[in-house]
């Protein structure tokens, strides 16, 4: 039932020796791939150990009740507790996310609803601030338009997880349109109003993920606008480029510097390519990708924020709970556990039905 653990133990037990050699931890970045790896890996091999644990229990059980009757009670509890850990096993041999390990780039974009809108992106930035404090895990804003009352018309920000667990394995699920109802500070008549704000969640990919031709490259630079100081405001700092072959365009005018911007966004185009690659390969093996933002319309809401009632609701998975104001306070794990369970359940079930499909992809 689970050929496929054998080559997981031989992987955990080559990751074990690489990482045990102070040759790797040169080069953090690697360092930190296999680490990342290698705790993915340890939580199958502890599950497969006490799978085969108790599968020898119960077969020594077999045996001596075999000629000693009273071993026979044994035998039942020993059948469920090995049952449990089977369906533990399979579930974590279900095909993963290869991007599960790596870093985040996340883009909050206001939509219908104007000021009222980029004052709720504002507030969505907040929250995926305060969450990746909780994890303790790094941000950077790569690039930000501010509107008119103090929220956001646009702001990307990169999340790095600094320890086993990559950002994108939680955040992935945050793409897509995320409705507000609520009274706007901008409502003198006290109306209930929805909004929309689109989120999109790029998993960030290395130089060595995406190769990049500077013949394809199409860069201008411009003056900054908006709040940013002397020093931005009135340089040709702002960087704008284009993919030729793609018509991508990503510009980012955050920094002081012309070179700190192009760096930024060539992070940015880089994970947008990588997307771009995985959603046409997902298409021509007939998969479908999990929902982004097409269009800022409330019509296409993944998730709705009802400050009335102080109600999140998740759409994709019916998760429903009245805990809306320590949501915004950065303590989302409850909906996204929620939906990790389904994405769990999701792929058991997709590997009993195609057990031909890979599980636990090796990564080198």
């Amino acid at each position: 039932m689970f050929e496929a653990v054998e080559e997981v133990l031989a992987e955990h037990a080559e990751l074990e020796r690489r990482l045990a050699d102070p040759a790797v931890h040169a080069d953090p970045r690697t360092a930190r791939a296999l680490g990342r790896r290698y705790a993915q890996l340890g939580a199958v091999v502890e599950a497969y150990r006490r799978w085969k644990a108790l599968d020898d229990d119960l077969a020594a059980a077999h045996e001596l009740a075999a000629s000693d009757p009273s071993f026979r009670g044994e035998i039942p509890e020993l059948e469920a507790r090995r049952e449990e850990a089977a369906a533990r096993l399979r579930a974590l041999l279900a095909p993963s996310d290869p991007n599960d390990g790596k870093d985040v780039i996340l883009q909050i974009k206001a939509g219908e609803g104007g000021e009222e809108s980029a004052l709720f992106a504002g507030d969505l930035l907040r929250m995926y601030l305060r969450y990746a404090e909780r994890h303790g895990w790094k941000t950077e804003i790569l690039d930000a338009t501010e509107s008119d009352l103090g929220g956001y018309k646009d702001v990307t920000i990169a999340v790095r997880a600094e320890g086993s667990e990559g950002a994108w394995s939680r955040l992935k699920f945050e793409g897509g349109v995320h409705r507000v109802q609520r009274v706007p500070v901008t409502e003198s008549q006290g109306r209930i109003h929805t909004s929309a704000v689109g989120v999109v969640v790029l998993p960030e990919a290395e130089e060595v993920d995406v190769e990049i031709d500077p013949n394809d490259l199409r860069i201008d630079v411009f003056r900054s606008s908006g709040p940013g100081g002397q020093s931005v405001n009135t340089t040709d700092s702002a960087v704008r480029i284009t993919h030729l072959p793609t018509g991508v365009v990503v510009s980012c005018q955050n920094e002081k510097s012309q070179l700190q911007n192009k760096e930024t966004a060539l992070r940015i185009l880089r994970a947008r390519l990588l997307a771009m690659a995985q959603e046409e390969a997902d298409a021509k093996a007939s998969a479908q990708r999990r929902s982004q933002v097409r269009t800022v319309d409330r019509s296409e809401r993944i998730r709705t924020y009802n400050f009335p009632e102080n109600r999140i609701s998740d759409h994709r998975v019916n998760y429903k709970a009245y805990n809306l104001d320590q949501v915004l306070d950065g303590e989302l794990d409850g909906v996204i556990q929620a939906l990790l369970d389904a994405e769990a359940a999701a792929r058991l079930a997709s590997a009993d039905t195609d057990p031909t499909r890979p599980v636990l992809s090796r990564q080198r």
